[in-house]
């Protein structure tokens, strides 16, 4: 099953309200703040900035986590690990 959802200009500027350029900053700050792991375990399903725009559309809209699942094409439990995972670090 695939989403809908990838980090192209098209939904980056839709869902986040932030045009491509400022994404890839705030994609290159998360990953700097460790927001692809301690490197061992099993990998993310999702590219980081894919994971970047879900928890970003997560925050920015009323969407639901069921709700946002389909739209990437991941199961509601992995959005609520990158939201629980991501969130902070884009707090910051």
């Amino acid at each position: 099953m695939g989403g809908v959802l990838r980090a192209d200009p098209l939904w980056v500027e839709t869902f986040t309200g932030l045009r491509m350029d400022r994404f890839a900053k705030l994609v290159k700050v998360v990953r700097e703040r460790g927001g692809n792991g301690p490197g061992g375990g099993r990998p993310w399903c999702l590219p980081l900035a894919d994971r970047v725009l879900l928890a970003a559309v997560y925050y920015r809209t009323n969407l639901t986590m069921r709700q946002l699942a389909p739209l990437f094409g991941i199961s509601s439990a992995t959005v609520c690990r990158v939201v629980q995972r991501l969130g902070p670090l884009l707090a910051l």
